[in-house]
């Protein structure tokens, strides 16, 4: 399935190479009780505090409801355009709201949309109650997922993020589920809107307003979830990209809203100064090699890319090889035909397939004597 693709291609490094990372106190001035900044192509991080503390995060939980219903729209499991009936129980949910009728019919789109822009419990719930029959077989669902992404350190007992002394995640599982997040296309068309009017069945207005101030103050911010309760106090999962770089940060358990908005700003500023990207294997580039009894010759290329993240003007020298198998025509576009092996310093950070991205046919009996003689 595509979801368990997804993971190998947010966390493609299981081995970081390099660097410790920075204790989050040092120099930057962060608020909060945790925080972490790790850079998303890689998942290598770059700074961090107490990022796996058992810790309230409020409404960023909606990340983990959102990714939900990202997949399940990928899998085809629900379309933009369906409608769903809100049931009386969601339309009672307190706190963020949109202030949903119960029995009223709503697009998956809206509902969407208010979950990620302005953090509504009652459509959380509705979409909870679409795609698994009640709220509690949802978190199961959500809670379950956790564990496939590896978040060890979550566990939540509403798709909401209202206060529950039982529920509890961490930077660091958050950090990996916006990575995850942050992969549908459908997110940013989303999370960039700043205020939008929410029609209801009867043609009643509740206007929305984003509750992620970043995409205002800081240029490179195009995405994010905030998250506020007594009990979490103020908390957000963020990301940025500059150039080739995107960067994904957490900060929870900040005293109030301004210090979790200038702390992500510090950390994503400190990222981008500090830190560039590099693609080492490039799966866009393609080479051209001749192959046993093959008509033409054969164009291959890396399946994936395969990128690392360094200090500014560090430059490290890494190895990589191209292993073709032993290979004979004939040859179908996508069949595998070999590996790339990046390494540095005899350990071996990657391996990633070489595919074929075109046919190539057998030489007849003639044509391979001719070929012999």
């Amino acid at each position: 399935m595509k979801k368990y693709l997804l993971l190998a291609l947010v966390m493609c490094v299981t081995l970081f190479y390099g660097f410790a990372p920075v204790k989050a106190e040092q120099n930057l001035g962060l608020e909060g009780k945790a925080q972490i900044l790790m850079d998303f192509e890689t998942g290598e991080v770059l700074l961090e505090n107490n990022a796996k503390s058992h810790l309230p995060i409020a409404s960023v939980t909606k990340l983990t409801t959102l990714l939900l219903c990202l997949e399940a729209l990928d899998e085809g499991r629900i379309s933009l355009d369906e409608k769903v009936v809100a049931s009386e129980n969601a339309a009672s949910m307190g706190g963020s709201q949109v202030f949903i009728e119960s029995g009223g019919e709503y697009k998956v789109e809206n509902l969407l949309r208010a979950i990620a822009i302005a953090s509504a419990n009652d459509a959380s719930v509705v979409m909870a109650e679409k795609l698994a029959g009640s709220e509690e077989s949802f978190v199961s669902i959500m809670n379950d997922r956790l564990v496939e992404l590896g978040c060890e350190d979550t566990h939540y007992t509403n798709c909401t993020g209202l206060p529950s002394a039982e529920a509890f995640s961490c930077a660091f599982d958050v950090a990996k589920v916006l990575a995850c997040v942050v992969t549908h296309p459908l997110y940013f068309e989303i999370s960039k809107v700043w205020m939008e009017d929410f029609v209801h069945p009867n043609n009643r207005i509740t206007q929305i307003s984003n509750t992620n101030k970043l995409l205002k103050r800081y240029a490179f911010c195009d995405g994010g979830k905030t998250g506020s309760t007594s009990e979490a106090k103020f908390c957000m999962g963020a990301t940025a990209k500059k150039g080739d770089m995107r960067l994904i940060g957490v900060v929870l358990g900040a005293d109030n809203s301004e210090a979790r908005f200038s702390s992500l700003e510090r950390m994503f500023e400190w990222g981008f100064n500090s830190f560039v990207s590099r693609k080492i294997v490039d799966s866009q580039k393609s080479s051209k090699v001749d192959i046993r009894w093959g008509k033409t010759l054969l164009e291959i290329k890396p399946k994936t890319d395969y990128c690392v993240v360094e200090m500014k003007n560090e430059n490290r020298e890494y190895n990589v090889d191209y292993l073709m198998d032993n290979l004979s025509a004939p040859i179908k576009t996508g069949d595998k035909v070999g590996k790339v092996i990046v390494s540095k310093d005899n350990i071996v950070l990657a391996e990633i397939e070489l595919v074929a991205t075109n046919d190539v046919a057998e030489l007849s009996v003639w044509q391979i004597f001719k070929k012999i003689t």
